[in-house]
Parts: C-alpha cells; sequence; structure tokens
C-alpha cells in the first residue's frame, strides 16, 4: 500500500502488549497533513510508545501504522521523511553543537554543513561555537534536538515534550519556530503537559489515558 491521503498518519487498531500490560488499546486515528496535532496525557499513558510505533522503533502486537500511505514495517521500516524528539535527545558530549550535527547528517548524506549551521541558528545556537555539548545547559541540549529534528526539513515531525528545560523565553521561540514550520506546510506531532503550549500551537487535540486516546 502507497497511496497518499490527506492525512500524515493513519493509526488502525493500534493495540501494544508488554507481556501481559496492555500499553496502547486499540488506537484508531488520522493526522491531517500541514496541522499540529496535540496529544495530551500523564506519565505512563501510552504517548510515547505509540510514538515509537509511528516511527518503526516498535512494532504493534495488534493493528498497523500508515505514514504518507506507507504501512511501517511493511512498505517500509521507518517513515522516509520524518524528524523526531522521543525522550532526551542524546549527543556525544565531547564534541561540538554543529559537529554532532555533522555527524548525524553524515548517516543519511540529503544536507549540507551549511543547512545543519543554518538549523542551529533558527533554534538559537551559535554553530561556530567550540564549546562541547557536554557543557550545554538542558535548555541548549534541547534546542540542539529540534535543530537535529527540523535539520533535514522533513515533512513530518513527532516532538515529545520539546519545551523540556527551556525557559520562558526559549518556549516562546520554540513557539514561534513550530508555528512557522505549520505555515511552510509540515505536519507536526506534539506531546506536551503544559496546556499553554497545546493551546497557543495546536489545531487539533486528543487526549491519552491508560492506552486509550480521546479527542478533545
Amino acid at each position: 500500500m502507497n497511496t497518499k491521503t490527506d492525512n500524515a498518519i493513519e493509526l488502525h487498531g493500534l493495540v501494544k502488549r508488554f507481556g501481559q500490560d496492555t500499553v496502547l488499546k486499540g488506537i484508531d486515528r488520522n493526522f491531517e497533513r500541514g496541522r499540529i496535532h496535540g496529544v495530551v496525557g500523564n506519565n505512563g499513558s501510552g504517548k510515547t510508545v505509540m510514538f515509537k510505533c509511528i516511527c518503526g522503533f516498535l512494532q504493534p502486537t495488534e493493528g498497523f501504522v500508515l505514514v504518507d500511505g506507507k504501512r511501517i514495517g511493511r512498505d517500509a521500516d521507518f517513515p522516509e521523511d520524518i524528524g523526531l524528539i522521543i525522550e532526551t535527545p542524546g549527543f556525544l558530549p565531547r564534541l561540538s553543537g554543529i559537529r554532532n550535527l555533522e555527524i548525524l547528517a553524515a548517516l543519511k548524506r540529503k544536507i549540507t554543513l551549511r543547512q545543519a549551521a543554518d538549523a542551529m541558528r533558527r533554534v538559537g545556537l551559535d554553530p561556530l561555537s567550540t564549546k562541547p555539548v557536554g557543557k550545554y545547559s538542558l535548555g541548549m541540549r534541547q534546542r540542539l534536538g529540534i535543530a537535529q529534528a527540523i535539520m533535514e526539513e522533513p515533512s513530518l515531525l513527532i516532538l515529545d515534550e520539546p519545551m523540556n528545560g527551556l525557559d520562558k523565553h526559549g518556549v516562546a521561540e520554540m513557539r514561534e519556530l513550530f508555528l512557522s514550520l505549520k505555515n511552510e506546510g509540515r505536519t507536526i506531532l506534539l506531546a506536551s503537559h503544559n496546556i499553554a503550549d497545546i493551546d497557543a500551537l495546536c489545531d487539533t487535540v486528543c487526549e491519552m489515558d491508560a492506552g486509550v486516546m480521546t479527542l478533545l
């Protein structure tokens, strides 16, 4: 199956079990292109597991995921055109921010070093800085994580708590960035504990509670 629709992501009867624990309980949901879709829920509600199923990091126990019309795990192991932050971004602590992005960019060879540097500037970091990432503040590491998510200009972004560690100024800057990315036609799936972020950014909002999704 490889038929593009107005939906960037489709979840069909998504179930995920770990042993006797059912973490996702039959989720059916479509996420339309070019919009910001908020996902709220407490820790352990299933948000991150759902994101990992969308990304191909976990295989569903039942049901399936379509991203851009391709069934993940059958038509493609992973979505082709995706940027993501799931859990704490991991970087090589002794290297600078731009060197870390250069190494990541070399994996797919889709972008130049200049584009990686542009992504750093877009999130408010200096690509010329030689400071090692190990000496970054939590907020700076989070900004670098957002830079790696956007640097290849993916059509789909999955952002799990992207505001973690950011101060009030940083949150305002990232909100502006995410809205500009939506205006460029990108689709964003955003999980946040901060209702103000959800209210400011999201076109649709759904809640995860004990593996069940409800549209708000």
